[in-house]
């Protein structure tokens, strides 16, 4: 089932590998290139590779509780 709308979407590249995606809505793993990169990068979220770098507070510290914190 593809439509002309389809096939006037870009190549775009794919977040895992950099390969040619299709943004198409054919392309069931957009913006992926295939299911074995949208798993990759999927199993890369559940090991929290993505993280955002934050400092940890000191141990002694209260953490979470803003009505503990000063």
């Amino acid at each position: 089932m593809s439509s002309s709308a389809d096939n006037a979407l870009p190549s775009i590249q794919c977040p895992h590998c950099g390969g040619p995606s299709s943004f198409a809505r054919s392309n069931r793993f957009r913006p992926f290139c295939s299911e074995r990169c949208k798993l990759i990068d999927l199993g890369a979220w559940g090991n929290e590779d993505f993280r955002v770098p934050a400092e940890s507070p000191p141990l002694d510290q209260p953490y979470g509780d803003p009505r503990l914190e000063d």
